[in-house]
């Protein structure tokens, strides 16, 4: 029997009046990669930081592998890897300091650091970046970055927010087939993502949030049950479950707008 490695209680957080989760509760099963969808403004990275301890609950709590969030974020740090959508890093180090900063932290041997660092950097190609500044780095390099980082103590559960952002092709393909052979050795990936393509390919179970509710959870023929639809793919499925569905009324007008405003 598959254990759930999270478990999600009566999850609320308010930001003044402005109610960001509106009481969630969710199950994730270990060894698989669980998609958070949701449109802008849904909660999905008020979720993702609240599981990995980043952010408190207003009220509730997360459960991960039975120990308390809200009473032990700082055990639960040193369980989860969290890649953001922006990486957040000390730009005026080098990529080789603040993975020894890391190693520090984590107390990870210098042995099995060099080895990590070494096989992560000539997987996304950045060795020649790792004695350079941070800060004079691409997008896409200091998002690199920021996945070896959160990656590198070797964490039980790892939560990407939009973590893919700014990844060319190759490296987009390196690191989905790392998260799968992850799950295959027990391990939990906790995914969010606004492309559809990657959520059906890659997700085991997804979740749909929407106004800080849960539209549905499952796999996609679960979600199409659920959603009662008639569409086979996903991006058809999140439509109708977020109440987004008809966008032919929408399409007609910006249309009629469009021509509108062309000069003859």
């Amino acid at each position: 029997m598959v254990l759930n490695i999270i478990e999600i209680n009566n999850l609320y957080k308010r930001y003044g009046n402005t109610i960001a989760l509106n009481g969630i509760n969710l199950s994730i099963a270990g060894g698989q990669i669980y998609g958070i969808l949701g449109p802008n403004g849904s909660g999905k990275t008020t979720l993702l930081k609240i599981i990995a301890g980043i952010l408190p609950a207003s009220s509730g709590d997360i459960m991960v592998d039975e120990i308390s969030v809200s009473r032990n974020a700082d055990n639960i740090k040193s369980m989860i890897g969290y890649i953001p959508e922006t990486p957040a890093l000390y730009e005026s180090l080098t990529p080789i300091e603040y993975f020894n900063f890391l190693a520090s932290v984590f107390k990870i041997d210098d042995n099995i650091l060099r080895d990590r660092v070494n096989a992560f950097s000539n997987a996304l190609e950045i060795g020649k970046y790792l004695d350079e500044f941070i800060g004079s780095l691409s997008f896409g390099t200091k998002q690199k970055v920021a996945i070896i980082g959160s990656l590198i103590h070797d964490p039980k559960i790892i939560v990407m927010d939009e973590g893919m952002n700014g990844l060319d092709p190759k490296s987009s393909k390196i690191i989905k087939e790392l998260l799968k052979d992850m799950t295959k050795k027990g391990k939990t990936v906790i995914f969010s993502t606004h492309i559809m393509e990657i959520a059906e390919n890659v997700c085991d179970t997804i979740s749909i949030l929407y106004n800080g509710n849960i539209a549905g959870t499952g796999n996609l023929d679960q979600l199409k049950n659920e959603a009662g639809s008639s569409n086979n793919d996903l991006e058809g499925i999140f439509l109708k479950l977020t109440g987004d569905e008809d966008l032919d009324n929408l399409l007609d007008s910006l249309r009629e707008s469009i021509k509108s405003t062309t000069p003859p």
